[in-house]
């Protein structure tokens, strides 16, 4: 194992939570979303993870396996005068839980730092070690 191909499985992760961190943004951006006139809504997504194992081409890290769409029940709030409301009063809103949202992307952005950080550390001990050299 080179000690460079800690900048390749840091480098994976970070590119990981990126796209972890966009569905979070979208998931939260549409927390309050209204089902369409078909009666869909749009559906919490979340990113499931894969790890890659060390081959022979050094590469090693982590990366986005699939997204899935939540299972969870649609909202259904009773509101009369909403244009989109059905025959009973109650309007479809999306499955999304902010409060979940917000806590996958503090643990999305503190995964980010912290790999950057390795990437950081990674770097000045490679630096200190050319210096060594001299």
């Amino acid at each position: 194992m080179s000690m460079f191909s800690i900048f390749s499985v840091s480098g994976s992760a970070i590119s990981s939570q990126s796209q972890r961190l966009n569905v979070v943004a979208s998931n939260l951006a549409n927390a309050d979303a209204v089902a369409g006139p078909d009666g869909q809504g749009y559906k919490a997504r979340q990113v499931i993870f894969e790890t890659v194992p060390m081959g022979s081409d050094a590469s090693a890290g982590v990366k986005v396996s699939r997204i899935l769409e939540s299972n969870e029940p649609m909202h259904k709030v009773h509101n009369p005068s909403h244009p989109q409301a059905d025959a009973q009063g109650y309007v479809t809103q999306s499955n999304v839980n902010p409060i979940e949202e917000m806590v996958n992307m503090i643990s999305a952005s503190r995964s980010y730092q912290n790999n950057v950080e390795v990437m950081n550390t990674a770097k000045s001990l490679l630096l200190k070690t050319l210096q060594l050299g001299q």
